[in-house]
């Protein structure tokens, strides 16, 4: 009942209209809505304006956040549904922004011993399961000059969500029906074992061997390669390229 009382709320809110000049000096900023014909260029400029509506910004680690990085960052976070809707990227309300790389503390726990440790990681970019997004705005503004490069923290992040709207990380997205379970499952687990056994040979993998990590960062990393270097994933995977083609449009 919270959950669907939640998101009838989300429906009734207004979208937050975005001035003309805003718009189109953000679309002009980067190359990468170069890539998008008129109408998904529509679509992206009201789910964006959906998406201020219904998310809150907030700063962190002395940053400061203007509606431009706002609006930057919210057309880069419904990218990736413009073809699964904006419902895709309901459950969550608010967008941490970092002024560059921030540190966490981990708990790690060790299961041969069950000896749990402390320690630091350095990130660009977080997604919490209910929780927010968070992002370093260098990372940002470096993916927005140069947007071909095979890097987008905003989508990376985004990818964690949709992973995350089962209830669980592990890789694979509520999907439509269109695109069946077992098919996702058999493409991804293929193509990520193959790559974790270049790894492990030592040679140099085609994408980022942080792909490797886990089933749910080969997903994150191979969907930044759908909007930012489609060719190259093309190239090292041909099947999940066309999945993701399928399922991100």
């Amino acid at each position: 009942m919270i959950g669907w009382l939640s998101r009838l709320r989300e429906t009734l809110q207004p979208p937050e209209r975005i001035v003309d000049e805003d718009w189109h000096r953000l679309i002009a900023s980067s190359a990468l809505f170069g890539t998008l014909e008129a109408d998904r260029l529509r679509e992206l400029r009201a789910l964006t304006e959906r998406f201020l509506a219904h998310k809150r910004f907030s700063a962190a680690g002395g940053h400061v956040l203007d509606d431009a990085q706002c609006l930057a960052i919210a057309a880069l976070a419904v990218l990736p549904v413009l073809e699964l809707g904006f419902d895709a990227l309901t459950g969550w309300r608010e967008v941490i922004v970092y002024p560059g790389e921030f540190r966490v503390r981990r708990e790690y726990h060790d299961e041969a011993s069950g000896v749990v440790t402390e320690g630091e990681e350095t990130l660009i970019g977080e997604a919490w399961e209910r929780g927010p997004l968070i992002v370093s705005w260098a990372d940002v503004a470096a993916d927005l000059e140069r947007p071909f490069e095979g890097f987008n923290v905003v989508v990376h992040e985004i990818a964690h969500k949709l992973d995350l709207l089962d209830g669980a990380m592990n890789g694979v997205p509520a999907l439509p029906a269109s695109l069946p379970r077992r098919e996702w499952i058999a493409t991804m687990q293929a193509a990520y074992d193959d790559l974790v056994a270049t790894i492990e040979s030592d040679e140099e993998p085609a994408i980022d061997p942080y792909a490797g990590e886990s089933a749910e960062e080969f997903f994150a990393v191979v969907s930044e390669l759908h909007f930012s270097d489609p060719a190259l994933l093309d190239e090292a995977s041909p099947a999940v390229a066309d999945l993701l083609r399928r399922y991100y449009g």
